[in-house]
């Protein structure tokens, strides 16, 4: 979940540095620090809480030096406190490190240093690494040019578990040195001078040509160059991927909140997604070489995810298995792998990640490989690490999310599945030619009807005034519109606080109606004409007994209801059954953003959360 920067070239570097973990923000820490070579020593500098809090080290100003290290820290071993911040140095300060991962075996490494002499200031498993370089590198006679990548291959042999690493040394103070395995790691290539980070947006205002880092490869970074090493040390050549992302893709462009700006940005990113997939007619997915006998051969298709990204499993199993005809299971990646799951070379296991980094999704990814099933990643980012570990790839068009609380991801990765279930229905026969153009000419209006939707802020804005205040809310539906429900409770829990629930309103009557009680806000969403007069039945029950409703439902709906049984009525645009969950979440995302607003929060940066969750 820690971010990472780095800087190696003729610039100051701590101002660099400095403005690379303000973009690094949104993955969510508790610390922050850098460290500068500086006059032939390392200097750090470190402290709790936010960068701005590092910005106004005194110290920092005066730092002149062109090479440094910094790291956005979110604590696993150790407290939140300015000792275990990063960057750690050996205990004879000649080596100084920053890591974002988890080292599993930290306790052993530890003792077994501390019996030759090594001291320890903070209770991190991160402070064991330069510790082990600072070991290795003295053991070292061999005086050349790569003692340093040596020193830290020997430390990262000795590691258990996940890692980025980025290395400073008195001994070596034109280079530095870099590594991963299992945590993103991509340098930048400029003009004598080189950039390092965990993620592409850090670095992208001074670079758009970046080397993608697998695992267990090495990099040592001069001013003017950059050599690569594999596992053994072996010197190879590296192919750079040009991003065309526009860094002003991941500034706020006049809005308050980058959460409410990706809201914002979902008719662009959908329209972009599809753009890339709709072609006379038909959904392309030319990267997949799926044949209808592989097809027809699967028992069943696996979607694995955590939090939005699993509501984005929810909201398409039935899309899948209704226009594919294919059994569609949707599983939670933090359990998938504990309960031996039923998967083989006739499964096809899908796995949604945002940012591509998700450790328990892709250590689930890694299972189903085991055992033999095609692996397909759904992400948001090139060159992650999910798709260097998966079978097959294909994107979103979201550009970069920074707010933790996702908006236009989910509403792009749902749009992306779509058109994969249609696509495969497309292989298999198993759709009419006219309903597939009838869904296909739906969805190319999509976006108009986003940028419809986002017109009624300012209902949704009242809304919010009059719940802002409650310690409960529960959010009901039926069929589609339940995973649009337990997406919405997701998203006021995240940035407001306020526990939520999400029921099959068709479960009321089975214990949850215990707890309605009078002035208790109830949100119901209705889009399915087959399913409207029993959760309107549903929601009546509430009602007698005191509930505040809002129901979010759409035009043809709003016809067959006398609404004025409800408190707040949120209509949106009517669209193809499969993809209503994309239009009825938007209302429901702005409701949770300006419930947070109200109460005066971070809504970008909700406590305890962070953006990419690289670690178990």
């Amino acid at each position: 979940m820690c971010g990472i920067v780095g800087y190696i070239g003729k610039q100051k570097a701590a101002p660099i540095l400095l403005a690379g973990l303000a973009k690094l923000e949104y993955r969510g820490y508790d610390s922050a620090g850098i460290a500068i070579m500086e006059n032939g020593n390392i200097e750090v500098q470190k402290d709790k809480g936010r960068v701005s809090n590092l910005c106004e080290i005194k110290e920092i100003e005066n730092l002149q030096g062109s090479i440094g290290i910094a790291h956005t820290r979110w604590a696993t071993h150790g407290e939140p406190s300015k000792t275990n911040a990063h960057p750690h140095t050996d205990s004879k300060e000649d080596f100084a490190v920053v890591h974002n991962g988890i080292i599993e075996n930290y306790v052993e490494l530890r003792k077994e240093l501390e019996g030759n002499d090594y001291n320890f200031k903070s209770e991190t498993d991160t402070e064991v690494i330069p510790n082990l370089i600072h070991y290795f590198y003295s053991k070292d006679s061999k005086n050349d040019e790569l003692k340093l990548v040596r020193a830290v291959k020997q430390a990262t042999d000795k590691l258990i578990g996940s890692f980025a690493i980025e290395v400073l040394s008195k001994e070596n103070p034109d280079i530095m040195v870099v590594v991963r395995k299992d945590s993103p790691l991509v340098i930048g290539k400029g003009y004598n001078e080189n950039y390092i980070a965990s993620d592409i947006p850090a670095i992208l205002s001074y670079t758009k040509d970046f080397y993608l880092l697998e695992n267990l490869e090495f990099a040592m970074l001069s001013r003017d160059s950059i050599r690569f090493f594999d596992k053994d040390l072996k010197e190879f050549n590296k192919k750079s991927d040009t991003i065309t992302w526009n860094a002003m893709a991941a500034d706020k462009n006049g809005y308050e909140d980058y959460m409410l700006k990706e809201i914002y940005e979902q008719p662009t990113a959908i329209r972009e997604t599809i753009g890339t997939r709709v072609n006379e007619g038909t959904c392309k997915f030319d990267e997949l070489n799926f044949t209808k006998e592989y097809l027809l051969g699967l028992n069943q298709i696996y979607i694995v995810a955590c939090g939005t990204a699993m509501h984005v499993g929810l909201a398409v199993k039935s899309t899948i298995e209704r226009l594919s005809k294919i059994h569609t299971e949707v599983d939670i990646a933090s359990e998938f792998r504990y309960r031996k799951p039923l998967v083989d070379e006739k499964t096809l296991c899908i796995f949604i990640t945002q940012s591509g980094e998700t450790a328990d999704t892709i250590a689930a990814l890694k299972l189903c490989k085991e055992k033999g099933a095609k692996t397909l990643a759904v992400t948001n980012v090139i060159g992650s690490s999910i798709t260097r570990e998966a079978d097959f790839s294909i994107y979103t068009h979201a550009g970069p999310e920074i707010a933790v609380a996702s908006t236009k991801a989910y509403t792009s990765q749902i749009t992306l599945l779509v058109l994969l279930a249609m696509y495969f229905a497309q292989i298999l026969g198993t759709m009419e030619k006219q309903e597939l153009e009838n869904i296909i000419k739906e969805m190319l209006v999509l976006p108009n009807k986003l940028e419809e939707v986002l017109k009624i802020s300012e209902q949704i804005k009242e809304i919010a005034k009059q719940m802002y205040k409650e310690k409960d809310v529960f959010y009901l539906g039926r069929g589609i519109d339940y995973a649009t429900a337990q997406e919405a409770s997701l998203k006021v829990k995240e940035i407001s606080y306020i526990h939520s629930e999400s029921y099959a309103a068709g479960e009321l009557k089975h214990g949850t109606i215990a707890l309605i009680e009078k002035g208790i806000n109830v949100i119901g969403i209705m889009t399915d004409p087959n399913l409207v007069k029993k959760t309107v039945s549903n929601i009546e029950e509430i009602i007698t007994r005191g509930a505040i409703t809002t129901v979010v439902i759409n035009e043809k709906i709003a016809q067959m209801l006398d609404t004025s049984i409800f408190t707040n009525v949120v209509k949106v645009p009517e669209t193809e059954e499969f993809l209503s969950p994309i239009i009825t979440v938007v209302p429901l995302q702005l409701l949770a953003y300006y419930i947070s607003k109200e109460k005066g929060l971070d809504v970008d940066k909700p406590r305890n959360l962070a953006k990419s969750v690289t670690v178990e």
